[in-house]
């Protein structure tokens, strides 16, 4: 991993995931279902993490929620990809006053993901160009 990314780690307030993301554990996602039952298996693992859901967005692929207090955001995005070749993404962010959440974002994330591991079949991680 870059230095930039190490000094972006510590001083941020959000973490990401993505295709290409430097952490393998923080890659996208790919699970075999369909988009409606990771969608479901995401709502269910959220609301069993103590987050609130705030919004379900089925046609769009997308849950919003919230923590209790209200100051973590948590976004996680759902995409089929092929027939039972599903993506799941998560942005998750902290509100607060000092310039770093000490990866609390991070582990909300990895967090989520393992519990959705345990509910869905998992394919593997930043599978994009092998699956496109």
């Amino acid at each position: 991993m870059a230095l930039k990314d190490t000094f972006g780690q510590l001083f941020s307030k959000r973490t990401e995931t993505g295709e290409q993301h430097a952490l393998n554990e923080l890659k996208t996602r790919y699970y075999k279902t369909t988009k409606d039952k990771a969608l479901e298996a995401a709502g269910k693992v959220i609301e069993n993490q103590q987050w609130t859901v705030k919004r379900v967005e089925a046609e769009r692929g997308e849950i919003v929620a919230t923590s209790v207090n209200g100051k973590n955001l948590f976004i996680v995005t759902v995409i089929t990809v092929k027939p039972f070749r599903t993506a799941v993404d998560v942005s998750c962010s902290i509100d607060t006053v000092l310039p770093s959440d000490f990866g609390q974002s991070r582990k909300a994330i990895l967090a989520f993901y393992k519990a959705l591991d345990q509910n869905l079949p998992y394919i593997g991680s930043g599978l994009g160009d092998e699956l496109s």
